[in-house]
Parts: C-alpha cells; sequence; structure tokens
C-alpha cells in the first residue's frame, strides 16, 4: 500500500504512478521535467509489467516491483500530500 496523494519537496510537483509499468532504463532527469504529466509522452518509456509501480516526479522516478519501503531512499523527497 502506497499514499496515492504523493508529492515532492523538491520540485514541489505531485507524484504520478502506473500499475503494471516500470521505467525503461534510458530514463533521465531532463525526460520527466520535460514530459511530466503528459501520460501520452511518458508512455515512450514505460515497459509494462504485471504486479510493478511506475512512480516519477519532475526529478526523481523509480520502479518497484517488489515490496519496498520507499522511505528508506533519502534522494527521495516524497511526502504524503492530502491526508
Amino acid at each position: 500500500r502506497t499514499c496515492d496523494q504523493l508529492r515532492c519537496t523538491a520540485c514541489d510537483f505531485r507524484v504520478s504512478l502506473f500499475n503494471d509499468y516500470i521505467w525503461d532504463q534510458s530514463c533521465d532527469y531532463l525526460f520527466f521535467r520535460n514530459n511530466m504529466p503528459e501520460l501520452n509522452k511518458l508512455r515512450a518509456k514505460m515497459i509494462k509489467k504485471k504486479g510493478a509501480r511506475a512512480y516519477a516526479c519532475q526529478c526523481s522516478w523509480r520502479s518497484i516491483d517488489e515490496l519496498t519501503d520507499l522511505q528508506t531512499e533519502q534522494q527521495l523527497r516524497w511526502v504524503c500530500g492530502k491526508h
């Protein structure tokens, strides 16, 4: 389970999440900076993977395919935005 209202305190952008997708290895900072939150542009670097979830804001991104505690990742500045 994860909060569906995550917000990044670094770029002040809402964190988008995509069920059953991971990010391509070629993703970089400029890709997300230029394409968030336009799903039709993001799809160019999304790979279908059942049971996975892809997260992204304008400055950070993660692909998760197993139970992971995102709070342990110091470089992520994602916090609950509404609860």
